[in-house]
């Protein structure tokens, strides 16, 4: 049974359009380029494009073979450096949803 890590992020009000964009770009690239160096890691996405109707600005989702591997992800050097550099600096709130597909 595979794991689904999901985040959903709003980003600082004080950032400008023109940072948030930079800003999301940064997540995006920083994030998907975890792909391939972390073992259990199935896939992972961003999305930032989203409906003026969404009440967030950056979605995270990503598939781990299985609890454990998304336990080890969460404490892995190359993601908390994206998330230390690319993700917390920028964001005001974050939501996770984490499940078995």
């Amino acid at each position: 049974m595979m794991v689904k890590h999901v985040i959903l992020w709003q980003l600082k009000d004080e950032l400008s359009a023109e940072e948030k964009e930079s800003v999301k770009t940064g997540i995006k690239t920083g994030l998907e380029g975890l792909q391939g160096q972390i073992d259990g890691l199935v896939e992972i996405k961003v999305q930032t494009d989203c409906l003026a109707s969404s009440n967030v600005d950056v979605m995270l989702d990503s598939t781990f073979t299985d609890e454990a591997s998304l336990k080890r992800y969460a404490v892995h050097p190359a993601h908390v450096e994206v998330a230390d550099t690319k993700v917390r600096p920028y964001t005001k709130t974050r939501a996770c949803m984490d499940y078995e597909i």
